[in-house]
């Protein structure tokens, strides 16, 4: 019996996804959509790393699109930004922090499951490098303005709305 429980036990543990990269946090998550008809929309939030090492994010996922994607802004050789997925992923450096903003970096949903409504709550999970995962809840907020709530001391980008 004693061994039936201990197989058990190891075997739920294997099952159980890592906790996330050491010292790595997210707040102000928020998304916005273009209409309550969109088929996309786009998560931006700030990402802190207390930790010792660099916490390298290599993909998300949410049950709201059937594609959740690391995106950003590049500008092209005629002067036009346009969005690209990132594939190399995200780095949020030991002692360090990356924000996810309009105009810059972000997380693209994209092929929405359901209308996302205002005020409304989901979850991101992002996965890390090192086989850890992080699980952020995102409010939907289409009325807040370029850069309100980023926290200060926060680097600031420049590029076009979302």
């Amino acid at each position: 019996m004693i061994r039936t429980l201990s197989f058990a036990a190891t075997a739920a543990l294997f099952t159980m996804p890592a906790l996330a990269c050491e010292g790595f946090s997210a707040h102000d998550a928020y998304a916005r959509f273009s209409t309550s008809m969109s088929q996309s929309g786009a998560a931006f939030m700030a990402m802190d790393n207390t930790g010792p090492a660099d916490c390298h994010i290599i993909g998300a996922r949410s049950e709201v699109a059937q594609r959740t994607e690391l995106h950003t802004h590049v500008i092209d050789d005629n002067g036009v930004a346009r969005m690209m997925q990132v594939e190399d992923g995200f780095t949020v450096p030991a002692g360090g922090d990356h924000l996810l903003q309009r105009g810059s970096d972000h997380i693209m949903l994209m092929g929405l499951t359901a209308p996302l409504e205002q005020g409304e709550s989901f979850d991101i999970t992002f996965e890390f490098e090192d086989g850890t995962e992080d699980t952020v809840t995102v409010t939907v907020d289409n009325e807040r303005m370029p850069m309100q709530g980023q926290m200060q001391g926060h680097g600031m980008a420049h590029g076009t709305d979302h």
